[in-house]
């Protein structure tokens, strides 16, 4: 390359590094130079819709230098300039937030035009510039940093944010970006507080009202201290937070009562039926965001069975066994784990329940083990008729579920 042409790195690798940890993938921004340079030097070209290029031999990204702005078409239809004339300050400021708006040199020297080491320091989510109001989906971004960091959102942010959802910015993400911030969120270690700030700018009731709807709907007190469903649902995602990094588990806790929303108020704080009256919305929210079908089925299968779940000491072998098949769990270990961890989530998302012991997860499990013990293949053996072969199977089944419940008996 030209002895003018320069390159930073950029963005999450240097906010990783001052926050000392670990960055899994470095990205580049070029400056002075082209598209065609870049090619010549041995650089693949991979971007669509700006000059991004992969170095072939460390499979890093090196970006031109560029600006953008929005243009007639909405908030998908950007103009760049990537002209060799672009200079980095001008390239970082059109970045979305402060922490990752920041660059190295070559030298190792940072350059940070925005303060965005003192945000980083004072634990705080700002944006760069007013461009930020030209894309929605930096709200879901600025919402999913909050929730990786634990970081607050600036109050001029938010005040941002708001207006972007009063403007109707919201309503054009596409849904596939949506789920995309989604379950990056899900994966953080906090990912309430992803779905709170949404909460807090209005976001939310748009981008998943199911969600939203469950605020201010009443639980009974006995069991929900903390009284407020929403309040409830995301104590139950840190909860899960907290037992699993499987999103797919912190996926159905998030979901797990929406049914609540639609609790007639007559009969309030009771939620009778709210267990099957969820699964319609389910199926709306994953259809609409295009959730793919595992995180459905398991949401599906938590939300019928949570209050099962809740009194596995009290259920007959029957409806054990019957619960094992519905839930999918009886043959599959993994997802026999993943129902338990989504209703010992449930059972400790509440306030002052947060570290409880919650036996019927165990109970659950053993009783899966017992009935998975069964073997089938021997007792095919001694029938012709495969209905007979199916209740043998059965009733091997229902009594190593009894075998269970005995020896649990005998224990208490």
């Amino acid at each position: 390359m030209s002895s003018v042409v320069q390159v930073y790195l950029v963005g999450g690798a240097v906010r990783d590094r001052l926050l000392g940890v670990d960055a899994p993938d470095r990205d580049w921004v070029v400056v002075g130079s082209t598209p065609q340079t870049m090619v010549d030097q041995g650089y693949e070209p991979v971007g669509k819709d700006f000059p991004v290029f992969i170095n072939k031999t460390t499979g890093e990204e090196y970006a031109l230098a560029r600006t953008e702005r929005k243009t007639a078409k909405g908030y998908q239809g950007f103009q760049f300039n990537a002209s060799p004339e672009i200079t980095l300050e001008q390239d970082l400021e059109r970045r979305d937030l402060t922490i990752n708006a920041m660059a190295e040199d070559q030298h190792g020297k940072l350059i940070d035009l925005h303060g965005g080491q003192q945000d980083l320091a004072n634990g705080v989510i700002r944006h760069v510039s007013d461009a930020f109001l030209e894309d929605p989906v930096r709200i879901l971004r600025a919402a999913r940093f909050a929730a990786r960091f634990d970081f607050t959102i600036a109050p001029d942010t938010l005040t941002l944010m708001k207006t972007m959802v009063s403007n109707g910015e919201v309503d054009a993400l596409v849904p596939e970006r949506v789920w995309a911030e989604m379950k990056k969120a899900l994966i953080t270690d906090s990912p309430q507080i992803f779905f709170q700030v949404l909460r807090d700018c209005g976001a939310l009731e748009r981008i998943l009202p199911e969600i939203d709807a469950l605020f201010g709907v009443p639980q009974t007190a006995k069991y929900h201290p903390e009284i407020d469903t929403g309040i409830h649902t995301l104590m139950v995602v840190e909860q899960a937070a907290r037992l699993t990094d499987d999103p797919v588990v912190r996926f159905a806790a998030l979901v797990h009562d929406l049914g609540k929303a639609k609790t007639p108020t007559e009969i309030l704080p009771s939620h009778r039926g709210h267990e099957i009256g969820g699964l319609p919305l389910i199926k709306q929210m994953c259809e609409r965001l295009r959730i793919p079908k595992k995180y459905q089925s398991l949401a599906l299968a938590v939300s019928e069975y949570h209050l099962h779940m809740h009194k596995m000491f009290e259920l007959r072998p029957k409806t054990v066994l019957n619960m094992l098949e519905k839930t999918r769990s009886l043959m599959d270990d993994q997802r026999a784990q993943q129902v338990a961890l989504c209703c010992t989530a449930d059972a400790r998302g509440r306030t002052g329940f947060e570290d409880r012991d919650y036996t019927q997860a165990a109970l659950f499990i053993k009783f899966q083990q017992a009935a998975k013990s069964v073997n089938g293949g021997e007792i095919a053996k001694h029938y012709s008729d495969g209905v007979k072969i199916q209740k043998a199977i059965h009733d091997a089944r229902l009594t190593e579920i009894k075998r269970v419940q005995k020896s649990v008996s005998v224990d208490a």
